[in-house]
């Protein structure tokens, strides 16, 4: 819109000047003219010269902050598509470390040969609920969940909710 606003700007000073430039230059090369009528008329085909030339070149810097603002656009969105890119490599990886990790503790969880339940129950410890948590998603009574954790916690050989938690997460931090 700015555009259009400076187009028709620039026609108006154009359309101020050139009769006033004309006009001035037949006034100059008659024999008759008056020094003041000629500054006044001189000073105003001076001044839409110069706001016609201001307007082009406003309209020129503009153009040309156009144009760099939309080659950072196009640079932005290849950046962006860059990082979206490997943000979907790095969902897929972690899907996939995810599912690996999955399989290595189910592989624990039958290796200390836990039960169902207890498979149920060690996955929900690790995923940091409480008894009483754990009891409200499994619909069972907090004491027969307390009762299966013991039993994990003896099966695997080590003491308690920390410890269980500890042997799962030891790699990840050494």
């Amino acid at each position: 819109m700015a555009r259009y606003k400076d187009h028709f700007l620039l026609f108006i000073l154009i359309l101020l000047a050139v009769p006033y430039l004309i006009n001035f230059i037949h006034e100059f090369t008659e024999d008759y003219h008056g020094i003041g009528y000629l500054i006044m008329e001189g000073i105003i085909t001076l001044l839409a010269l110069c706001g016609a030339a201001i307007v082009v070149w406003q309209m020129q810097q503009r153009y040309q902050e156009n144009k760099e603002l939309h080659r950072t656009l196009t640079l932005t969105r290849v950046n962006l598509q860059h990082a979206h890119n490997d943000l979907d490599a790095l969902n897929t990886k972690l899907r996939d470390t995810s599912k690996q990790y999955s399989a290595v503790i189910q592989e624990q969880f039958s290796a200390w040969d836990l039960t169902p339940s207890e498979k149920a129950v060690a996955l929900l410890l690790l995923k940091g609920l409480s008894f009483e948590e754990i009891s409200s998603v499994r619909d069972t009574k907090e004491k027969t969940v307390r009762q299966q954790a013991s039993s994990i916690y003896r099966k695997s050989g080590l003491n308690g909710r920390h410890e269980f938690a500890a042997w799962f997460f030891e790699d990840f931090l050494g």
